[in-house]
């Protein structure tokens, strides 16, 4: 419990020092954070993704050994709901590369 408490002051405190680290240097240039706000967000939608995949591919395998009759129908929506969650990826990837532009 004290780990996590250490954890979130520190992220807290990370969170409030955002506006000095957007001030310009004495030479001109600042700081550009966007490609780790990219990769963080990348890295997010592609893991919550995956592990979406996996509870769905989980769930239409377990239907499946329930009531093996039913393939057809749970076969279709498995991969109409795939299809879904990969396209919630590609749509981050998109908008990604849209704003590193």
């Amino acid at each position: 419990m004290r780990k996590l408490q250490y954890l979130l002051m520190t992220l807290s405190v990370l969170c409030f020092a955002s506006p000095a680290f957007a001030q310009a240097t004495a030479g001109g240039s600042s700081i550009n954070l966007a490609p780790i706000g990219i990769g963080l967000g990348l890295a997010l939608a592609a893991g919550l993704c995956g592990l979406g995949q996996g509870k769905a591919t989980a769930s239409a395998v377990e239907a499946l050994a329930r009531n093996p009759g039913a393939r057809p129908g749970i076969f279709t929506f498995l991969i109409l709901g795939l299809a879904f969650i990969e396209s919630l990826t590609l749509f981050t990837l998109v908008i990604i590369f849209i704003m590193i532009k």
